[in-house]
């Protein structure tokens, strides 16, 4: 029989830490199984939607099956909370780092040390976040499962079909494409805008960014934007990230976000008059607040498009 949406989810959310090698046999496997119970219940007068949701319920936490097909051990202290633990610590791991080291690299940069005085600063903070997390959240689960009672029940939420997640995008479809070409015109017209005409209705032409990064600045960025779009008809072409275009991917974004930077630093890259016409006396200090947290946000689109594009390419060089 073909199977629905809500299967395909549980299998995809099953395989995700299974290794490559055992990830299509596994996956046909529990599709067939999932199917045969789907079809038994639908025989005994079932229908198919309440069929698939009980069938999928029973078998539970698709990471808990993953692996028990793969004899994974899920434990640290004791396997009742280690799935709980884990996805709990990850996600603090992602926030709690990345929001601690911006803060102290902002209030650096506002108090006008230097690139190396960060650098030295936040690599050991960032450390010292991850430990003292990692710490204190298995603490407490330890301490957890340690002191509840085991007739009592669980204090987390029990797994449900309903937290399964939706598969992952492959990054290389027309949706992707679509969305790519979209943003770098939106961009482009964007900055044209801002040059020409200016988003300030009081102040007529007065720009955002520095009108002396016109022409050569500007039509340098869209050259590099036209070679964005390339990739990203390149990558939907093939169907599938590799590592040469995720190399070229990162080369492409240290190419805007270095230079870009360089500017900021030089104070070339928003226009002086800007906050000063719109605020007053204020404005200076403004734009320099704005300007730091402008320099954050460009180096961290472009780390974070590097990564992603890398990460898609040894998806799809696995798979």
């Amino acid at each position: 029989m073909t199977t629905t949406s809500l299967t395909d989810r549980y299998v995809d959310a099953a395989m995700r830490t299974v290794p490559e090698a055992q990830r299509t046999d596994l996956a046909t496997e529990l599709r067939g199984s999932i199917d045969d119970q789907i079809e038994a219940r639908v025989a005994e007068g079932d229908a198919p939607e309440a069929a698939e949701r009980a069938v999928l319920t029973e078998l539970g936490d698709p990471d808990k099956l993953a692996a028990g097909y793969t004899d994974r051990p899920l434990w640290l202290v004791g396997p009742r909370y280690y799935l709980q633990w884990w996805r709990l610590l990850k996600l603090l791991l992602w926030i709690v780092i990345p929001c601690a080291v911006f803060g102290v690299s902002l209030a650096m940069v506002l108090d006008g040390a230097t690139f190396g005085e960060i650098m030295g600063a936040i690599w050991p903070l960032a450390l010292t976040v991850g430990v003292h997390l990692a710490f204190w959240t298995t603490l407490v689960f330890v301490i957890v499962e340690r002191t509840e009672g085991r007739e009592k029940s669980m204090p987390f939420e029990e797994w449900t079909v309903d937290q399964l997640p939706e598969p992952r995008p492959r990054g290389a479809g027309l949706g992707d494409l679509v969305a790519s070409l979209v943003f770098l015109a939106v961009a482009a017209g964007a900055i044209l805008w801002d040059l020409f005409i200016g988003f300030v209705p009081t102040e007529p032409g007065l720009s955002f960014l520095d009108p002396g990064l016109w022409p050569g600045w500007i039509l340098g960025l869209f050259a590099l934007m036209a070679l964005e779009a390339g990739l990203a008809v390149t990558v939907y072409a093939l169907g599938r990230w590799t590592v040469w275009l995720a190399v070229v991917n990162g080369v492409l974004n240290a190419a805007i976000a270095i230079p870009a930077i360089w500017l900021l630093m030089q104070g070339e890259l928003i226009n002086p008059e800007y906050f000063p016409t719109i605020i007053g006396e204020e404005g200076a200090d403004v734009g320099a607040i704005v300007a730091t947290v402008v320099g954050f946000v460009i180096a961290g689109i472009a780390v974070w498009d590097t990564v992603d594009g890398t990460l898609k390419a040894v998806r799809a060089r696995r798979a």
